[in-house]
């Protein structure tokens, strides 16, 4: 059994996802809220902070592939536009 508990990219994303709980937690609790206040703020930020960061940070299972098409287009010699 020396298989991990959690893959490096899991407990990456969990790493900055507690980091920006705790800073906007601790930045609630500093304007004065409240610590009960400052509490649901960074569980709320974190709550939200692990899908963003789980889908910013992307998987080693493959190249990363475009989200859209890249087009070039190019006006052709010769055409009048205008």
């Amino acid at each position: 059994m020396n298989c991990p508990l959690m893959s490096l990219r899991s407990a990456f994303v969990l790493l900055v996802a507690l980091i920006v709980g705790s800073v906007a937690g601790g930045l609630t609790v500093a304007a004065g809220e409240g610590l009960a206040r400052g509490f649901l703020a960074g569980l709320a930020s974190l709550g939200l902070a692990v899908p963003f960061f789980n889908r910013l940070i992307s998987s080693d299972d493959g190249p990363v592939r475009s989200q859209t098409p890249h087009t070039a287009t190019r006006a052709v010699e010769g055409d009048d536009h205008g």
